[in-house]
């Protein structure tokens, strides 16, 4: 396998693209052969000579590349996988949970899919880890979009008007996201208060110079994935009451909590925004996978009765596709030579590797993933 196609992605909304030029010179001294359809770095900032001065060919459309290519890359999952090729590697997010169907296809047409979002959270996986790129990117996005929304500055002021205050924000969930969130409002000159239910991330949250809320919830921890366990009922009860008391002194809430595979937990409801003060923002990050916050919409911001901003929070990275592009395709970049064979001069898939065991899905014509197979 060497010949790579980088796919446009059909989401008018999408403005990002799985591969480079910098990274394709890369790729083609190895050996690789790269296609690039027409227009699929645009809104990224990579023009089509771009990509012909970095050595790749270009091709009309996804469909005129399918035919003769080993490897398929794209950001977001396909709406078909009509025309590609049988035996061929297609790497995207997958959204595997909720996506039965698309399995099951990929698995009927002989094709070995990767879901980007399966990649294992090992050390020797970290650079290529597009979950851990992309939500950073998210929750910068979040802070400076509350910000430009906020009727008040972050930042303390003494002015020979007086002394103003900075404003208060409160971070809940600190993963990739939120530790980026809470980094980026500290530089803005913001109070910033976290919470997580892992105790773990204490340290590093006073590392970044926050506060960490304590909440005695019993027993907590994380998965062997690294994302939060989640959480019983009786828990989840007493952590919003703690978390409510903060939210009605915030200027900004911002909520990054998922549980992997499944609904996000609903962290913040109505009776919370309505003890919140008018004019204060909330960025839920996890509306579109059923939301933290009561009333979130994915790509809609939404204005409480008393006065309270919730913007979206979903794909957030897709405002600095130019980066957000950079990271995720240096993410591909590292998965492709990782599994580069230097002496044949093509990628071969090792089932027997730990990280392509964790996140290729389908692979001679059946689903082959643990999770996913038996479903």
């Amino acid at each position: 396998m060497k010949k790579v196609l980088v796919c446009r992605e059909n989401d008018d909304r999408e403005t990002r693209v799985a591969l480079i030029p910098d990274d394709i010179k890369k790729l083609i001294p190895l050996g690789f052969e790269v296609k690039v359809v027409c227009g699929a770095g645009v809104k990224s900032g990579f023009s089509d000579e771009d990509y012909k001065a970095a050595g790749a060919v270009l091709v009309a459309s996804n469909e005129d590349g399918y035919g003769d290519s080993d490897i398929i890359v794209r950001i977001m999952k396909p709406d078909s996988v009509k025309g590609i090729k049988k035996d061929s590697l297609h790497l995207s997010y997958m959204d595997p949970f909720n996506n039965r169907e698309l399995l099951d296809e990929f698995a009927s047409e002989g094709i070995q899919a990767v879901s980007l979002e399966m990649i294992p959270r090992t050390t020797l996986a970290q650079k290529m880890d597009v979950q851990s790129s992309q939500t950073s990117l998210a929750g910068y996005v979040a802070v400076l979009n509350a910000a430009s929304r906020l009727p008040k500055v972050l930042p303390m002021m003494v002015t020979p008007a007086g002394t103003i205050n900075p404003a208060r924000v409160f971070v809940i969930g600190v993963g990739v996201a939120g530790l980026q969130a809470i980094a980026t409002a500290k530089r803005l000159g913001a109070r910033v208060d976290a919470f997580d239910t892992r105790p773990v991330v204490e340290e590093q949250v006073k590392s970044l110079g926050a506060s960490f809320l304590k909440i005695d919830l019993g027993e907590m921890g994380q998965t062997a994935q690294g994302y939060a366990k989640e959480l019983t009922p009786e828990q989840i009860a007493k952590q919003k009451e703690a978390q409510a008391k903060v939210c009605e002194k915030a200027n900004i809430v911002i909520t990054t909590a998922k549980v992997f595979g499944r609904k996000a937990p609903r962290l913040l409801e109505k009776n919370v925004l309505d003890r919140m003060m008018k004019g204060s923002i909330v960025v839920d990050l996890a509306c579109g996978s059923g939301g933290n916050v009561e009333g979130s919409k994915p790509f809609e911001d939404v204005v409480t009765e008393n006065g309270v901003t919730i913007l979206n929070g979903e794909l957030l990275e897709r405002q600095v596709p130019y980066d957000a592009s950079k990271m995720f395709s240096g993410n591909i970049t590292a998965f492709l030579t990782h599994f580069y064979d230097k002496e044949a001069k093509e990628l071969k898939i090792n089932l027997e590797d730990e990280i392509m065991k964790g996140c290729l899905l389908t692979s001679g014509g059946q689903i082959i993933h643990e999770r996913f197979k038996a479903n």
